[in-house]
């Protein structure tokens, strides 16, 4: 690619490097570029061996959650970055801006800032006055001075540009076009052959998702299986109502996989699940990353009535909308999708696999990265 760089880059998140596709195809955007790259996140017990062809940095903490988990890691990242030289910085999500921006100030180098959700939506603070509080202000102290700023999608780019004013360059949370070379059967996961199988994957399987009316819903089918994949905040919670509702049986945890592996499990499922609640401001115009992974491996989807999602459902009518939460209504969703098969719903999921790929997303991706070769 022409105009490569020699320059040093510094990417940061607060997560564990490992299961974060969206940095990682930005990561190899820069690798395209010519730019020398370190990866900095965090170290946790069940975190996954991870390789790289670039530097990667997991910072073991004191703490794993709240305020300590984030002053603790917001002082070892600003010392990091304080002693060692790069030519530009890339923080992901507002968790992460503080210290580069400092530091990148300090030094008199660009900033591009990445939020990938409408951070002070999040549901966790919504009624925590002070926590918001604080967020707020560093979102309206920093997010203006970044050199560039990207997001997610539209409706939360334009959010963005009417509490600040500025203009974000939209880069969706689109899959590439991998998949595994060989594909795994049902019994080599360890999934039942003859039941309809519904999948819910991410490392944000949090409260507001919709799972606890998914498990009400399970209990109204039969031969109905979820299986979720990933991580969350209400994981302990879904364990323990699993078991005491009796619902071992009907739903699966696997924890996380790296990519292509968690991809077995959604070629194998019959139906995606994506029933964020329209709760917050985040939730409402989100457009989470396992929307498109169900689409490349041909899945459809039930959906709940959020502006990005239903949206995207309905233009290539892949998949069905729920009105509500209500156990009876998403149990009338998926009994539809049962009833229509994989086929009646194939040539929308093949359209919207054309009309929205990586490769086309990712030059914009390039257009903003390449000013600071």
């Amino acid at each position: 690619m022409a105009g490569k760089s020699n320059k040093k880059v510094v990417v940061s998140v607060t997560n564990d490097l490992v299961t974060d596709q969206r940095v990682k195809r930005s990561i190899e955007v820069l690798l395209e570029l010519g730019f020398e790259v370190t990866f900095i996140g965090r170290q946790l017990p069940e975190s996954l061996p991870i390789e790289r062809p670039y530097k990667t940095v997991r910072f073991k903490l004191w703490f794993h959650k709240g305020f300590l988990f984030y002053a603790n890691y917001n002082l070892r990242l600003f010392w990091f970055l304080l002693f060692r030289e790069y030519d530009v910085y890339l923080s992901n999500d507002l968790d992460t801006l503080l210290p580069n921006f400092l530091v990148s100030r300090l030094r008199a180098k660009p900033l591009i800032y990445d939020s990938h959700e409408y951070f002070t939506g999040v549901p966790e603070i919504q009624h925590r006055p002070l926590v918001k509080g604080v967020w707020s202000f560093l979102e309206t102290w920093l997010l203006p001075r970044a050199n560039d700023f990207i997001t997610v999608n539209q409706s939360i780019a334009n959010l963005y540009y009417d509490d600040y004013g500025v203009v974000a360059e939209v880069v969706r949370n689109i899959a590439d076009a991998r998949l595994p070379g060989k594909r795994k059967s049902r019994a080599e996961l360890g999934l039942p052959e003859d039941a309809f199988i519904l999948i819910n994957q991410g490392s944000g399987i949090n409260t507001d998702r919709g799972m606890e009316e998914a498990f009400e819903a399970l209990k109204q089918m039969d031969k109905v299986v979820l299986v979720l994949v990933g991580k969350g905040d209400v994981l302990p919670v879904l364990r323990e109502k699993a078991r005491d509702e009796g619902l071992e049986n009907k739903v699966i945890f696997i924890s996380p996989q790296p990519y292509l592996e968690m991809l077995q499990y959604t070629l194998n499922a019959d139906c995606g699940l994506s029933l964020d609640k329209n709760t917050n401001l985040n939730y409402r115009y989100s457009l989470p990353n396992k929307i498109f992974d169900y689409v490349k491996c041909g899945l459809p989807v039930l959906v709940s009535d959020v502006v990005e999602v239903s949206s995207l459902v309905r233009k290539y009518k892949m998949g069905e909308v729920v009105s509500d939460h209500q156990p009876e209504t998403i149990v009338a969703g998926l009994k539809q999708i049962r009833q229509n098969g994989k086929s009646f719903y194939e040539g929308g999921l093949q359209k919207a696999a054309r009309e929205n790929h990586w490769e086309e997303e990712r030059k914009k991706l390039v257009e903003v990265f390449r000013k600071y070769c």
